[in-house]
């Protein structure tokens, strides 16, 4: 029940629809008690011959009584109707509102919390389980909460009942109480059993929800390998374990809902009999008898309607479980306190002592210290899986550091706002990622509020505004789905671009020209190198045209600084950066000799 009450707090900013919601709870229960009165005094007094209340008679008049009282008996029934179904279309249209509103709000909540939890976390989740937990079972909180009114309908009715029948006739509402524990414990022996069984299946729907995700962001390395097949069958099996888990609960469902129809049916016919020997012996008239038989009936509505929203809770529950779990996660990169500002950041970065290493693994970096001053192009070399991307993915808090400390302008990075340390880096990835949305749109990415003037300055500056105006609709071409519309080289380039716009003074170039041509590279490298220029840029490098632009060079190996220096110093060294030197030395002589070849042919 701890889900409930934290549910609870999503109706606060609606208290006003609540109150509204209530109230007509209350009166369409009232409705329903009223809904049988009408009969009894049409069979009581129209169409028998039993005396009438004086104040009947009153109201009436003596003369035609009975046809009087059958058209005001009529008349009452469709009244009532008529209010009955007006509250119901103004019910339905609050309840309705108020429900969208909440699971827009907690679904908000989720897909805010999601962004602001750490790498580290989407590192090791699947992006499809986060992708099901806010899109399926984040509605878990709406549901539940809309749930209430008819609970609370229901008991409200079920109370007001009781209290008719006890005046009424108090063994006939006893009679009619005698299923209430059956009831009560089955639900209880089905909630207790289901609860895992449900939220095991949700894990199964989450996990098809995933292969789909994951073929979909594959389709190139798919189509290519030719794995459709393959995939289909994943799909297949995922589908087939999620719906054999399904068809489980909803068996378990129905013969919940079977025994609770037995329950309330052995309830009713037992009523039926006592009510009915009650009228033989002339201790109830026919119409007591029509309206405590109709209110008996009413009873085991209320009672089943709770019964069966118990039950559905157990399903929301497991949704609410899963959706609660990932608002409790903390984020591993957490906010300070007190954040201290940077202003005007002047971009000196300095490492001191910094250790780090992912979940389960050893030591990623070790005992790392240097220096970036202002201004200053630091390129970090080594062999693959030597730290690199780690290294400088500790300046913006992607991860933070285990051990040691990462300054900016000799403040913790830890002890400025997330926000403000980033907005003063700007990154380029080996990948160049876009979003699916138009060139603008993309651009200004970088900053939201650049005019369309620096938009297209910061284009040209990319060497990007000449092949984005020979576009048919120009900086407002709609791209693909990460971009997929443009050329690797032309993605880059609207990234450099991105990364002027926002014109930070700390700038971080992860391989930005590792998967491109040479031609499109030279571009890339001499947008680049107007980029640089009086930013403290950190660049991973392989390509040694990339390397020579540095002012100072990191050598890591196995997660250490095992060098630094000048690229002629490091040489001269003889050590590791001379043999990675050597070794791109001779590849790029084989490359030029093989276009030799081919150039000559």
């Amino acid at each position: 029940m701890n889900y409930l009450w934290r549910s609870l707090v999503y109706l606060r900013p609606y208290w006003r629809s609540v109150v509204v919601m209530m109230m007509l709870v209350v009166l369409d229960s009232a409705l329903s008690l009223l809904t049988p009165w009408p009969f009894k005094y049409l069979i009581d007094y129209s169409l028998s011959d039993n005396p009438a209340p004086e104040w009947l008679v009153g109201w009436l008049g003596q003369e035609n009584f009975r046809w009087r009282l059958l058209y005001a008996c009529a008349a009452t029934e469709v009244a009532i109707i008529f209010l009955y179904q007006i509250i119901g279309v103004i019910e339905s249209y609050v309840t309705t509102r108020l429900e969208q509103n909440i699971d827009r709000d907690f679904r908000s909540r989720l897909f805010a919390h999601a962004m602001d939890l750490s790498l580290a976390y989407h590192d090791h989740r699947r992006s499809g389980m986060l992708i099901y937990v806010i899109t399926t079972q984040g509605g878990a909180v709406a549901d539940l909460l809309m749930s209430l009114p008819s609970v609370i309908q229901s008991a409200v009715m079920l109370v007001g009942m009781l209290i008719v029948l006890f005046r009424m006739h108090w063994s006939l509402a006893a009679v009619s109480l005698v299923v209430v524990p059956a009831l009560f414990f089955a639900s209880k022996w089905y909630a207790t059993r289901m609860r895992s069984r449900i939220r095991e299946t949700k894990e199964l729907e989450g996990e098809a929800l995933s292969v789909i995700h994951e073929a979909m962001s594959m389709m190139r390395v798919i189509v290519a390998f030719c794995r459709q097949k393959l995939e289909h069958r994943r799909y297949i099996n995922a589908t087939q374990r999620a719906m054999d888990a399904r068809v489980g609960v909803t068996l378990r469902q129905t013969l919940f809902s079977l025994a609770i129809h037995m329950s309330t049916g052995v309830g009713r016919a037992a009523a039926w009999t006592v009510g009915g020997l009650l009228a033989l012996a002339g201790k109830l008239t026919v119409g007591d008898l029509t309206i405590v038989l109709s209110y008996i009936d009413k009873v085991y509505d209320p009672l089943e309607t709770i019964a069966y929203t118990y039950s559905g809770w157990q399903d929301q529950f497991a949704s609410l479980r899963a959706s609660f779990g990932l608002l409790d996660t903390k984020p591993d990169i957490a906010e300070p306190a007190s954040p201290v500002q940077v202003e005007p950041c002047r971009g000196r970065v300095e490492f001191r002592k910094v250790d780090f290493a992912y979940e389960g693994r050893t030591d990623t970096l070790k005992d790392v210290s240097f220096v970036a001053e202002p201004g200053q192009v630091t390129a970090v070399v080594g062999p693959t899986g030597a730290g690199k991307t780690t290294l400088i993915s500790l300046i913006p808090r992607f991860y933070d550091a285990a051990g040691g400390g990462v300054f900016v302008d000799g403040v913790n990075v830890k002890d400025l706002g997330l926000d403000d340390l980033r907005r003063h880096i700007s990154v380029v990835l080996q990948e160049p990622l876009l979003f699916s949305m138009s060139i603008r749109d993309n651009l200004r990415y970088g900053r939201l509020d650049a005019t369309e003037e620096e938009i297209v300055e910061a284009a040209r500056a990319a060497n990007a505004h000449d092949f984005i105006s020979r576009l048919p609709e120009g900086y407002d071409t709609v791209l693909g789905e990460r971009g997929s519309r443009l050329s690797g080289g032309e993605r880059q380039r609207i990234c450099v671009a991105r990364a002027f716009l926002k014109d930070a003074p700390i700038l971080i170039l992860d391989e930005p020209t590792s998967s491109i041509d040479s031609k499109t590279e030279a571009v890339i490298l001499d947008s680049l190198d107007r980029l640089m220029e009086g930013r403290t840029t950190f660049m991973i490098a392989h390509r040694l045209s990339t390397i020579r632009r540095a002012d100072w060079i990191l050598v890591m190996d196995q997660g250490r600084v095992v060098e630094q220096g000048k690229h002629d110093d490091l040489l001269a060294a003889g050590r590791l950066y001379r043999q990675l030197h050597d070794l791109q030395t001779k590849l790029a002589e084989r490359k030029a000799a093989s276009r030799a070849i081919w150039s000559s042919t």
